[in-house]
């Protein structure tokens, strides 16, 4: 990458020694896979725990009503940081938010699952991508 369009700022930050900084975080398996876990400003910190937004994502998705869903760090007074879900249904679906924070606990440990559950419809880039940055934005004033 030669860098951000007409941003030097942005890009002496991402590659201050010439080398693209992602954000990305991952593990690299014995076999030499390597799986990427979450971006960096993702991660929410609870309580002294990382938390990865992807996961809580991946719990929502394998919910039947569930379209897609992004989820965000909310600032809290006890814990630092709480997990906050943004989620869209897929038509003609309807659930509440207890229902999804029951099967999230099914299958997450507790203090992984979201104790707000927003219901509405992702704000996205010209490309698609979920405008995460919004997201964090709204949670922070709820």
């Amino acid at each position: 990458m030669l860098g951000y369009y007409r941003d030097e700022e942005t890009t002496k930050k991402a590659c201050p020694d010439g080398w693209f900084r992602t954000g990305d975080l991952g593990v690299m398996h014995p076999d030499g896979y390597i799986e990427l876990k979450d971006r960096s400003k993702d991660i929410i910190i609870s309580g002294g725990e990382n938390i990865a937004s992807v996961e809580i994502e991946q719990a929502l998705a394998s919910h039947p009503a569930v379209l897609e869903s992004a989820v965000v760090a909310a600032p809290d007074e006890k814990w630092g940081e709480i997990p906050v879900a943004f989620v869209t249904l897929k038509d003609g679906e309807k659930v509440e938010a207890e229902e999804l924070i029951k099967h999230l606990r099914s299958v997450l440990a507790h203090y992984k699952v979201p104790k707000i559950v927003n219901f509405c419809e992702l704000p996205k880039t010209a490309t698609g991508k979920i405008q995460k940055y919004v997201l964090r934005e709204r949670a922070s004033h709820a």
